[in-house]
């Protein structure tokens, strides 16, 4: 039996979101729990380009020390004036001490880190994105000190 061909991807545009300091909430039965308040950015890229509506949050759970599992909602606004949803999903692994300084808002080299994510991308159903509500996509993640920057793709 031959091997299935896996899904072309198709480059979306890369998010950089830009976030406040991070609020701690503690060591809980969960995991340490933070919240980072989202505060604005920008949306470029060969399908989409606008900007990042201060509105959201990124909730971060880090249930070990190597591991972050991450959910952050926000909004896009195009530049036609259109509103796109964000509800992403996303796995950060590193080294224990890399993770700890990402963190700490410090840099960590991309390479030595595991980000990948799954944006649900929400369009008004009877507007020009419509096909995102029809459509799932994918991501890779890089935390800086001032953001996250994600590449969406969409799968087809």
């Amino acid at each position: 039996m031959q091997n299935p061909a896996p899904p072309a991807l198709e480059f979306v545009a890369t998010i950089d979101v830009e976030v406040s300091e991070t609020i701690n909430i503690g060591a809980t039965a969960q995991g340490v729990r933070r919240v980072a308040p989202i505060r604005g950015g920008t949306v470029s890229g060969p399908v989409i380009s606008g900007r990042v509506l201060d509105a959201g949050a990124d909730f971060q759970r880090y249930p070990t020390a190597d591991l972050a599992l991450l959910e952050a909602n926000y909004v896009l606004e195009l530049e036609d004036g259109h509103r796109i949803l964000v509800e992403n999903r996303a796995v950060r692994v590193a080294d224990s001490d890399d993770l700890a300084k990402m963190m700490a808002g410090q840099q960590v080299d991309p390479s030595r880190v595991y980000f990948r994510c799954v944006p649900a991308l929400s369009a008004d159903d009877s507007g020009p994105y419509a096909w995102m509500n029809r459509t799932l996509f994918v991501g890779t993640g890089e935390r800086r000190p001032e953001g996250v920057r994600i590449d969406v793709f969409r799968v087809e």
